[in-house]
């Protein structure tokens, strides 16, 4: 069976998420942040990308498959419910649902994946919905990482 991991920065470092994804062999870091601009260190586009490419795992940015804005203040407030809703919302525009097929197909490779997002819990995370979905899909297991 096929899995796709999970995983979130918050209270973490590069280093320490570099180090886990290559501890259970993932090639493909999917960055399903709406905004890639980061207050923690290394974790903005650019330093990412160089950061995993130094320990040998691609990177790829599905700005669509981001929350809104108001899913992201849903979530800072704990509002998971209203997170879900909108989200799910989000998921149906025609932008989202083609990024969602070229993250189906790359789950259905033979390279090993990863969804990344800021939230360090996967159940207060728009990425769980995504996990779901491919787990639908696809019928691959999912285990979230903690860095």
């Amino acid at each position: 069976m096929t899995t796709v991991f999970t995983i979130g920065y918050q209270e973490s470092t590069l280093d320490a998420v570099r180090e886990t994804l290559a501890a259970v062999g993932v090639r493909l870091l999917a960055d399903v942040r709406a905004v890639t601009a980061s207050r923690r260190p290394g974790f903005s586009k650019r330093q990412l990308r160089a950061g995993l490419a130094a320990g040998g795992i691609d990177y790829l940015h599905l700005r669509d498959l981001g929350t809104p804005a108001e899913g992201r203040l849903a979530a800072r407030t704990g509002r998971y419910e209203d997170l879900r809703r909108i989200y799910e919302e989000h998921l149906a525009t025609p932008a989202a649902q083609a990024e969602l097929e070229e993250l189906v197909r790359l789950a259905a490779s033979d390279r090993p994946i990863c969804l990344l997002c800021f939230e360090r819990r996967p159940e207060h995370c728009h990425r769980r919905i995504l996990a779901e979905r491919l787990r639908e899909r696809l019928g691959v297991e999912i285990v979230d990482l903690l860095p």
